[in-house]
């Protein structure tokens, strides 16, 4: 399990930014546009795909 927390700075210092979201965070910048759960915890698998898909990993 990863911390949600960690994967924020993650995401913050590949230079995205929050823009949002009730449920899940949405995280751009500018191009792409990721979505991060409001939980504590996030699966080691979904948090792989997350910066994947922000192009980080």
């Amino acid at each position: 399990m990863t911390k949600r927390r960690d994967l924020v700075r993650i995401l913050i210092e590949g230079g995205f930014y929050s823009i949002g979201g009730t449920k899940h965070e949405h995280f751009t910048n500018g191009k792409v546009t990721v979505l991060v759960k409001r939980h504590r915890k996030i699966p080691d698998e979904i948090a792989s795909k997350i910066l994947r898909q922000a192009g980080l990993k």
